[in-house]
């Protein structure tokens, strides 16, 4: 019969692997464990293990042993009883995604009916399931540490550098929410996140992660949202703050603090705030039929760069008279600072889960998040208006429905929708008269800042991803957890870019080119994708063994040159082009095998090895760039429009990862954890270099760039206990690869003279050599609560030059060290059976002027020689001084936040 049942499940496990079923991303857990007699020793057979407060639970077979799948991540309290013995209940059983929670119990048999026995759980510091580089991040953690987004949790973990897993480009990272991707496939970046007020649980996978995961070669971040319990619940918080700084020489508009305080220099009282709050619980209270959650949060933050409103986008500048030239310039601006690298987000979630019964449960969600904001450009500090401005809004709407088949087996099946919608323009309306002409935007000669103009292109895209997932789920026996499923993504993929002519050609109007020429570029595509997923989680007693295979399929709907020379022939004719032409591109797919395995030596160490083919279609943009294929003999546009071709037959990038690691309990509440990494990466993208007729070059993205990466890192972590916890992390890392950026070989080439292009192995722009996290936490219940931040690195590479002319090999040397401190504290207060928090954040609390960019002259950020060759001062705009400052070179300085919060 035992055979039977679990022939009867892997048939159907493989049935919804060729039929189309697709893997969900992990979002549950598991408990697991044995029931022992404390006198005899012997197995319990019978005992009822349940999950407190939840319909989730299980009994243990005739060797007394026990399994409960199915458990979203959180703390909670686990109950045995049997007849004859006293329950044994276990507080803070915590439980994480795609992990085992070990808990045993024993019973003390009574003739006496006594009451339950509590015990608290203490999880091991010692995973014994961890096969690969797993950190779990809880919503508990995040609430007592200085930490404001999701990005900085993850900058935080060991071998991360500014979003850049181990050494890999920043798009090799998928990033999840509740299991579905948000990454953007136009740029390969996640265009959303999980505001830190709503998360469970994150998981930062940067190792060989299992074969449910895919499209990603360098790491996953699986952001799990919180649902409602059985009670309502709810937040609101909301904070004020502003830069408190004294290098008011850097920063020209932020507050100067003083040993007499703070002296502003706002318009306002301050330059940041916000507000959020969640709220969940039963639709109808003493009823679980219906239970929803919802969260909100408003962000503004005007930044820490300022530009001044000298002129005007219709002002200019411009010379009379031949021998000895008098320059004129207009200048019409009222002189007030202006924001230049300001940003405010709005975020909306709500999610509603419906228990349709008989072990049947349906989730809806649905997530927004607006952003709007400016990145600096340097020219534009007199000018400000004439620069872009950014619109970034996603949506993620989905539903999932979870089936549970029996005490072993569950079925989850999701459908989702993810857009992604950019939009950046001067001003939204194209015809709008406060276009400038071109050639307003000009200098008045060297080390000047621009006098007038505005940045006249358009861009836009728009991502549609509709996704269909089925996953299943079997604990076959005590051993063998088997995964498995499908996943079908049907995108639809559209792009405008457009220059707007205001010359005399149009009278001085705003006007918009024709369709189809080189600087008015349309294109909507349907790519698609296909996957499925086999794995086994094996678990001895002795042994843990994650092994898995997956499948990736692509199919890219588009065409490609059948020779890129005749971009030349193009030139003469008009979309559509003759088919001849072209061919259409081919589909792309990759079996990828991972494998991991968990020795347990002891009950207080671990020793693991992992191994896995990782696959990833190139991000959307390089597909399918400049449709209509017009290279532009005209003077410098942009990069991405007129000299560029996409490629829609490229190949996937793909990374082979090997890892081994150690796991140690070196005293009570204290572990640590050796890891090493290899990653060889292939197939990614760069760029072809062709000539024209006219010999103007142009590129043609191809797969030609390579990398390896390796290092070591070590963590120590001293578990919150008897309220203080802390942990260290240090990195070691050699990031090399023959091209940071897929454009890097344009760039050489079109540099005057042209840089050789030689394909040899040179530090990354990511290559942190020496990487060193602290994170301190003291938590003294119902009273106050704090954590501190500490990070110190090397300094990122750079290319030596002088006069814009490369001095030295490309990335050999490198800047200065880097090093910030964040602290966070708050004072809990209790008033009407509410608990309220006063808190205060504090980030880069010794105001470090940290060196993000330098000078390539002198390798600093504060001093350029340009300040003592040049042979006369700018004229009158600016002094030298002012123009090499570089605010955007530095990170941003200290910033105070003040704010309080109440639960209830």
């Amino acid at each position: 019969m035992l055979l039977a049942k679990n022939i009867r499940r892997i048939v159907i496990a493989l049935c919804l692997l060729l039929s189309g079923a697709m893997a969900y991303a992990g979002t549950t857990g598991k408990i697991a464990g044995k029931v022992t007699d404390t006198q005899s020793k012997e197995a319990l057979f019978g005992v009822n293990i349940i999950v407190v407060g939840t319909t989730s639970g299980a009994s243990t077979d005739v060797d007394g042993k026990y399994f409960i799948i199915n458990i979203p991540p959180g703390t909670y309290q686990l109950k045995a009883s049997a007849v004859g013995f006293p329950a044994v209940v276990v507080n803070d059983v915590k439980v994480s995604v795609d992990q085992t929670t070990h808990i045993d119990f024993t019973l003390q048999s009574q003739a006496i009916e006594m009451g339950p026995v509590e015990i608290t759980a203490t999880r091991p510091i010692v995973q014994r399931d961890l096969t690969s580089t797993t950190a779990t991040v809880t919503s508990d953690q995040i609430s007592k540490l200085p930490l404001e987004d999701v990005q900085a949790i993850v900058n935080l973990q060991a071998g991360v550098v500014e979003g850049h897993f181990r050494g890999g480009r920043s798009n090799e990272v998928k990033y999840l929410v509740d299991g579905v991707s948000v990454n953007d496939v136009f740029s390969g970046n996640s265009s959303m996140e999980a505001e830190v007020n709503s998360i469970q649980e994150i998981q930062v996978l940067s190792g060989t992660f299992n074969a449910e995961y895919g499209e990603a070669l360098s790491g996953v971040v699986n952001q799990v949202t919180k649902t409602a319990g059985d009670k309502y619940t709810g937040e609101i918080s909301s904070y004020i703050g502003d830069y408190l700084s004294s290098g008011s020489d850097i920063f020209n508009h932020i507050d100067y603090l003083s040993p007499f305080g703070r002296i502003s220099h706002h318009e306002k009282p301050f330059s940041i705030y916000n507000v959020e709050g969640s709220v969940g619980g039963p639709v109808v209270q003493g009823n679980n039929l219906l239970k929803f959650f919802a969260a909100g949060r408003y962000f503004y933050n005007n930044g820490y760069i300022y530009g001044q409103r000298i002129f005007k986008p219709k002002d200019s500048s411009y010379a009379t008279g031949s021998n000895t030239p008098e320059w004129i310039v207009r200048s019409t601006g009222d002189s007030q600072f202006v924001p230049m690298n300001n940003n405010e987000r709005f975020t909306l979630q709500g999610k509603l889960t419906i228990d349709i019964g008989n072990a049947k449960g349906l989730t809806l969600q649905a997530f927004y998040q607006g952003n709007n904001y400016r990145e600096y450009d340097h020219q534009f500090r007199l000018n400000p208006d004439g620069d872009y401005k950014r619109h970034q809004k996603s949506s993620l709407y989905s539903a999932n429905y979870n089936h549970v088949l029996s005490n072993a087996a569950f079925l989850d099946a999701n459908v989702s929708l993810y857009e992604s919608d950019y939009k950046q323009y001067v001003f939204e309306d194209p015809l709008y008269r406060g276009y400038a002409n071109p050639d307003l935007m000009r200098t008045l000669g060297a080390n000047t800042f621009l006098t007038g103009g505005t940045q006249n292109w358009h861009f836009w895209h728009n991502t549609k991803t509709y996704t269909r997932k089925v996953d299943l789920t079997d604990q076959l026996n005590h051993i063998h957890q088997i995964k498995t499923g499908i996943e079908v993504k049907s995108h639809t993929l559209q792009y405008e870019d457009f220059q707007i002519h205001v010359d005399a050609s149009t009278h001085y109007k705003p006007a918009l080119p024709d369709t189809g020429s080189f600087d008015f570029n349309f294109y909507k595509n349907h790519p698609y994708q296909f996957a499925a997923y086999v794995q086994d989680k094996i678990e001895l007693d002795y042994l843990v063994v994650n092994v898995g295979l997956r499948y990736d399929y692509f199919q890219p709907d588009g065409e490609v040159l059948r020779d890129a020379n005749n971009v030349a022939a193009l030139d003469t004719l008009s979309p559509p082009y003759p088919v001849e032409y072209f061919v259409k591109a081919r589909a792309k797919s990759q079996l990828s095998p991972r494998f991991g395995l968990s020795y347990p030596m002891s009950d207080k160490g671990a020793v693991h090895i992992s191994y896995g083919h990782f696959f990833q279609i190139p991000a959307f943009e390089f597909l399918y760039k400049n449709p209509n294929f017009r290279i532009s003999d005209q003077g410098n546009l942009p990069e991405f429009v007129g000299n560029t071709i996409g490629n829609a037959d490229l190949e996937p990038q793909r990374t082979t990862i090997y890892e081994i690691g150690l796991q140690q309990e070196i005293a009570p509440n204290i572990g640590i954890t050796v890891t090493c990494y290899y990653k060889d990466i292939r197939n990614l993208l760069g760029i072809q270099i062709h000539e024209k007729l006219n010999f103007k070059k142009f590129g043609e993205y191809i797969n030609r760039d390579y990398g390896a990466v390796k290092g070591i890192t070590v963590s120590l972590e001293k578990r919150l206990a008897e309220g203080f916890g802390a942990s260290v992390d240090y990195t070691y890392q050699i990031a090399q690869g023959n091209a940071s950026d897929p454009n890097a070989d344009f760039f050489k080439a079109s540099s005057v003279p042209p840089i050789p292009i030689n394909k040899e192995l040179v530090p990354l722009d990511w290559d942190r050599k020496h990487s060193l996290n602290i994170t301190l936490t003291v938590d003294r219940t119902d009273n106050y609560a704090g954590g501190l931040i500490g990070r110190l690195g090397s300094g990122l590479p750079y290319t030596p030059s002088f006069e814009n002319q490369r001095t030295g090999l490309e990335n050999s040397d490198n800047r200065p060290t880097f090093f910030n401190v964040d602290l966070y504290f708050t004072k809990y207060l209790k008033f009407f059976d509410r608990i309220f928090a006063i808190f205060l954040k504090i980030y880069n609390m010794f105001d470090t002027a940290d060196e993000l960019n330098v000078f390539g002259d002198t390798g600093r950020s504060g001093y350029t020689l340009e300040l003592t060759r040049a042979q006369e001062p700018p004229r009158g705009v600016n002094t030298l001084q002012e123009y090499f400052t570089r605010p955007d070179f530095y990170s941003a300085p200290r910033q105070v936040i003040l704010g309080a919060s109440v639960s209830f």
